[in-house]
């Protein structure tokens, strides 16, 4: 492939539709080798629009490969969690894109079909007209809109109710990383929200709770422990931590609603773990 070829110049565009749709970038990964193969296949002189074409055939790939990942994570160990992204902050410029890729947006897909969160990606996120997303899912225009209205209305119903702003999310992440560090059962407390929710997946691997840990009391009590390194990264184009204990790796990413921490993603999975050395480049 060469820089001139329009999988090559697309191919960020086309790794976060697939990682939107997928939750992971491991799996990202493989469907655009599956989607080069078909393109480079293809009679490029029958294609009018690369960039649309290319978009189709990636949806595709990743509705084939959600299909297949929805029973193998059924028999995932604990809770499954996306696989969390190392990205510079200027991913979080665009609100969109951020809040698309965020922990907590990519966690309230799961709970999507394929097809309703193919629908929900490629409308909310890529703003493609029906006609495309229709040829791309194999439905009709007005069935993709149906489907459209009810991606919508159940991703609205579960995600955060507060946008807050850049400066809030960064300072309150802080404080309740500064908690963390040094293991504070009160100062954990005070930034945490009383109905806190923490979710760790661990994949039978790490250790980590195997259900929600539900209440700020639960919650602070469990990561009030001190001897963390923490640090601060960009994750999915927001704040996040970065922890380890005894050699041992996780990523911290947070919910921020009123000045409060209202749900904790923690990834301990070292096979999702993979990608915190660069960062990776989102666009849309």
């Amino acid at each position: 492939m060469t820089g001139d070829d329009p999988f090559v110049a697309h191919r960020s565009l086309l790794f976060t539709v697939a990682y939107e749709m997928l939750g992971s970038a491991a799996d990202a990964e493989d469907v655009l080798q599956e989607s080069w193969l078909r393109w480079a296949a293809a009679d490029r002189a029958e294609v009018r629009d690369p960039r649309a074409y290319l978009v189709r055939t990636v949806t595709r790939q990743a509705l084939n490969r959600l299909r297949s990942l929805s029973r193998s994570r059924e028999d995932y160990v604990g809770e499954w969690l996306p696989e969390p992204l190392l990205t510079a902050p200027d991913v979080a410029d665009d609100v969109e894109l951020a809040e698309s890729v965020s922990i907590a947006m990519l966690t309230v897909l799961e709970t999507l079909g394929p097809t309703e969160r193919a629908v929900f990606v490629l409308r909310e996120v890529f703003e493609l007209p029906y006609g495309e997303i229709a040829e791309a899912v194999g439905k009709s225009a007005s069935a993709v809109r149906q489907i459209g209205r009810r991606a919508r209305a159940h991703v609205a119903a579960r995600r955060p109710r507060v946008r807050v702003s850049r400066s809030e999310q960064q300072a309150v992440v802080e404080r309740f990383l500064a908690a963390l560090h040094n293991g504070e059962l009160q100062a954990l407390l005070d930034v945490v929200a009383p109905d806190v929710v923490m979710i760790a997946d661990g994949g039978g691997i790490a250790a980590a709770a195997a259900a929600p840990v539900h209440g700020a009391a639960s919650v602070a009590r469990l990561l009030a422990r001190p001897g963390r390194a923490v640090s601060v990264v960009w994750l999915n184009g927001a704040p996040a931590g970065r922890v380890e204990v005894d050699g041992r790796v996780a990523t911290v990413s947070l919910v921020v609603e009123s000045g409060k921490v209202t749900r904790i993603h923690v990834v301990a999975n070292p096979h999702k773990l993979t990608r915190l050395a660069e960062p990776a480049e989102l666009v849309r």
